[in-house]
């Protein structure tokens, strides 16, 4: 088995990807033409998101080193994003194995009644694949990693299922649900910082006018504008010459605008999948009540408060990172999905700018430390599955999905070997629990 696994992975992302959305195509009923155009697209948009994150990172390497030595920054991991993180997930044992784990555990979810979420969103499922590759290297051990991922999965569908309200009435998504590994872990600090400013007198009262921000920030909300903006920046920052700064900025915004064009190509392979989950859903899961179909959370990353705050957030995670001690990560590829970030802080925070923002400035100012806490352990994962190393770069991270809270927690929990595994256990089967006293509740009262 663990043979076979290998030669699978050893396929590439590129190439495993197309395979398993073409067998789950098929599995669904699909016609044979389908299932293959969209496994097909899937890895088209892989190939795309490989050489727009390569040419990213050898632009950005030079840069990155320029500025370390300029102002003597302990800046030394490099930002690969999303994507690469992705990769890196997708191309372990953990990852040939996520989606089926994953279905599996939403099933057997459905059927105990401890959540309410069909997961139709299969491509995100590899953040769960990034927690567990991440344990299952550092463990040693295949079915670690298992099940350190099926348990970011479990958590992350019961948040899912506790702000699906907040998505229906705040951001207009009513039957939705965003079992978003990513945009799920910043929801506890959401709950956090509104109960925190709910006690403070004055401060409660504080509101922000979003249409006028917006206005402010609106050139931000262009990728091409914002790509050459922040990449002159860096480039003037790091003292290098015109040539080199215009160039870095072009570079910049190209990538910026590639990379969401590739990521859509890539989800042109998934919406033929998650449609026929749905239409399945419809007509064989009645006996299911109120079930809220999982989305990816870029159904609403156009929400004027999720783009406002994550525009300004974008210098200030700059200065953040060169101020903070002991942080090594220098954001850059991540900038780009910050608004992935707060779909569900903004649902949470019933769109009020004052409290995404300061949930924002507490989360990404954790996601730093993580992203530095967590680069040797991505840098192995990602080394020892073939990664190509750009020269100059020691180690990487990414904000998404090795500066969230939630695969940190969990990750550093398997470091206590039986105790942390056992408390993990126990936490997340007390958790599950709750979500369906709390679900048959609501039920009875709708």
């Amino acid at each position: 088995m663990l043979d076979l696994l290998n030669f699978i992975v050893g396929l590439g992302a590129s190439v495993l990807m197309p395979i398993v959305f073409i067998v789950i195509g098929l599995c669904i009923r699909l016609r044979v033409g389908q299932a293959i155009k969209a496994g097909l697209m899937v890895g088209i948009g892989f190939i795309g998101l490989s050489i727009t994150v390569k040419l990213m990172i050898d632009s950005l390497t030079p840069i990155s080193n320029a500025i370390v030595e300029k102002f003597g920054l302990n800046l030394n991991i490099l930002d690969v994003g999303w994507p690469a993180a992705a990769a890196v997930g997708m191309g372990t044992e953990v990852g040939a194995l996520i989606i089926p784990l994953c279905l599996i555990i939403n099933v057997i979810m459905l059927y105990t009644k401890t959540t309410k979420v069909l997961n139709v969103d299969i491509w995100n499922l590899w953040h769960h694949a990034v927690a567990g590759s991440l344990v299952a290297i550092m463990s040693d051990s295949l079915a670690l990693g298992l099940y350190a991922a099926a348990i970011n999965c479990i958590i992350t569908m019961i948040i899912a299922d506790r702000t699906a309200k907040d998505v229906g009435s705040s951001l207009g998504l009513d039957g939705i649900s965003v079992p978003h590994g990513f945009s799920v872990s910043f929801v506890p600090v959401a709950w956090v910082v509104n109960g925190i400013i709910n006690k403070i007198p004055y401060v409660r009262d504080i509101q922000v006018d979003t249409d006028k921000i917006q206005e402010k920030f609106s050139i931000l909300g262009d990728p091409a504008s914002l790509g050459a903006i922040i990449g002159i920046l860096l480039a003037i920052i790091a003292g290098t010459d015109i040539p080199s700064i215009l160039h870095t900025g072009i570079t910049m915004a190209a990538v910026m605008t590639i990379i969401p064009r590739m990521a859509k190509m890539l989800m042109e392979g998934v919406y033929p999948i998650s449609e026929r989950i749905q239409d399945l859903a419809q007509t064989r899961l009645t006996r299911f009540k109120n079930l809220t179909i999982g989305l990816d959370s870029a159904v609403s990353v156009g929400h004027p408060v999720t783009l406002s705050v994550s525009m300004v957030m974008i210098p200030v995670m700059l200065m953040l990172a060169a101020v903070m001690p002991g942080n090594q990560f220098l954001p850059f590829a991540s900038l780009t999905g910050l608004p992935f970030a707060f779909v569900l802080v903004t649902a949470v925070c019933k769109g009020d700018f004052f409290r995404v923002f300061i949930t924002g400035l507490v989360t990404l100012t954790l996601a730093l430390y993580i992203a530095t806490d967590l680069a040797p352990a991505i840098t192995s994962v990602a080394t020892n599955n073939g990664f190509a190393m750009p020269d100059g770069a020691n180690m990487i991270s990414s904000i998404d999905y090795a500066g969230a809270m939630l695969p940190w927690s969990i990750i550093h929990s398997f470091d206590f070997k039986t105790i942390g595994i056992l408390i993990a256990t126990v936490v997340t089967l007390g958790l599950m629990y709750l979500n369906r006293v709390m679900l048959i509740k609501e039920e009875h009262d709708a």
